[in-house]
């Protein structure tokens, strides 16, 4: 079989992948992108965008379900489980046909369905035996489900993203293990969906909430919707026909065995790695078995193998994945002329109700990186006069600056908009704004950025750069 010759491979064909494609195929026609697993990237396939759809539909049986206060009476809310289901798998296919046309418009001799391994760090063999010889290698191959020990037995009734969205119907019940952003998610859906959903996670961790009076409250708030233990005790958990019995220690403090339908674990992804035979490489890896690399380059040391995506174990978000391929592809292609590119603010949003959203540092990073050197400002919700207009009037935005030059940090929030407000703070931060200078922007009234006015100003007092902050913004209006 006559070894394929390039100047650049590329394994995946998911987000970073075909990122990392576009961005070495304007510098070179010497390319092969390899796909060892299904095309249609994780986000269309069974990431950001099922969810997201069965995130709308349960939305809207949500906002039937609260009509009363407004003085609308509507009776009844019927789901229709199988309809549901639908809608989420046909218009999760359409997501994924248009990525599919994006595959099919590559020239056949530069893609490559097979999977691979490393025999060398210039050399891939397939299964089939086929080699493939490239200067430069880029590692995109993404990232897979955990199941955690006390899963592993189960089989038929185990979910996790891969499979979930294939169900033909909604679920009568459902045990989510992981309150993280997946498990939220899709555990709040499904609740809001009529399904009895109960949560366990451990470690008290919700959702990546590093600030723990905003953790609370979001712990507090779902706990009005259904059952949420982030540091449970989890006995066992075992399948039988009829479902699977969880035995659990509840918040009461008792003991309790209940069975549900089906177990979802929602426990994290780890850099699908395993089958690429990494120590032909002669990479340093970590303790995670991830090559070491320089995150502006996205470069492996100083040699010719580039990471990017979810498989680098950096920040598993698809903007990020986007970026990583883009960089790693450019570089890839131009080696050795490799150079630093911008790393974006970050920016994190969690599609739960109240949503979950950070920009910039978050309280961890501030407290290694900036320890006694920044301060917070903070507004709470409850009384923002357009989220009460709205009956959306939950969480809390935290907003952080450094001490002395008044430079705006970051922020973490729970809370009405958090995926419009993160945007603004993303910018602000990634512009290099000062609390002061953001101040000097503009805000409408009545909207719910207004919050975030409030929680600047407080900031700016606490920074000693503003003046003291009343209980409301009389200028403005109530709550403001």
């Amino acid at each position: 079989m006559t070894p394929i010759e390039v100047k650049v491979a590329i394994i995946g064909a998911g987000t970073a992948g075909m990122g990392a494609y576009r961005a070495a195929r304007a510098h070179t026609s010497s390319i092969v992108l390899i796909e060892g697993g299904s095309y249609g990237t994780t986000c269309a396939r069974v990431g950001c965008m099922p969810s997201k759809l069965l995130i709308a539909a349960a939305e809207v049986a949500h906002k039937a379900r609260r009509t009363d206060p407004f003085g609308v009476r509507v009776d009844g809310v019927r789901i229709d489980g199988v309809a549901v289901m639908l809608r989420v798998q046909r218009e999760r296919d359409r997501f994924v046909g248009s990525v599919l046309e994006s595959i099919e418009a590559i020239a056949p001799a530069e893609r490559l369905a097979a999977k691979v391994r490393f025999q060398s760090p210039t050399i891939l063999v397939a299964a089939d035996g086929q080699t493939i010889h490239a200067e430069r290698i880029v590692i995109a191959t993404g990232s897979i489900p955990v199941v955690v020990p006390v899963l592993s037995t189960l089989r038929a009734r185990l979910l996790t993203n891969e499979n979930l969205f294939e169900l033909p119907t909604l679920p009568e019940s459902l045990a989510v293990f992981g309150p993280g952003v997946l498990g939220l998610e899709l555990g709040q859906a499904m609740s809001r969906l009529g399904v009895r959903v109960k949560m366990f996670g451990v470690g008290g961790g919700i959702a990546g909430i590093h600030d723990p009076e905003i953790r609370a409250c979001a712990q507090q708030t779902f706990n009005t919707e259904f059952y949420l233990d982030a540091s449970a005790q989890v006995a066992s958990v075992v399948e039988e026909p009829s479902g699977v019995q969880v035995r659990y220690r509840s918040n009461a403090g008792d003991w309790q065995t209940e069975v549900f339908d089906y177990v979802l674990a929602a426990t994290g992804r780890v850099p699908d790695l395993a089958a690429l035979d990494l120590p032909a490489t002669q990479l340093p890896l970590n303790e995670r078995g991830v090559p070491l690399f320089d995150r502006f380059t996205q470069q492996c040391g100083s040699s010719t193998l580039f990471m990017a995506g979810d498989a680098s174990n950096d920040i598993p978000l698809l903007h990020e994945a986007a970026d990583q391929g883009r960089i790693a592809g450019e570089n890839a292609a131009r080696y050795p002329d490799v150079r630093s590119c911008l790393r974006r603010t970050p920016l994190s949003v969690v599609f739960t109700d109240p949503q979950v959203a950070s920009a910039g540092f978050n309280l961890k990073q501030l407290n290694q990186h900036y320890a006694g050197r920044f301060a917070v400002g903070r507004v709470s919700f409850e009384d923002q006069g357009r989220s009460r207009v709205m009956l959306r009037n939950t969480g809390i935005l935290k907003v952080y600056g450094e001490t002395g030059s008044g430079l705006f940090l970051g922020a973490e929030m729970f809370g009405p908009a958090a995926e419009h407000i993160a945007h603004l703070l993303a910018w602000a931060a990634q512009q290099r704004m000062t609390v002061a200078a953001m101040l000097e922007m503009p805000f409408y009234h009545p909207v719910i950025e207004e919050g975030v006015r409030s929680a600047l100003r407080d900031l700016g007092h606490q920074l000693q750069t503003g003046t003291a902050v009343f209980d409301r913004d009389l200028d403005c209006g109530p709550g403001a």
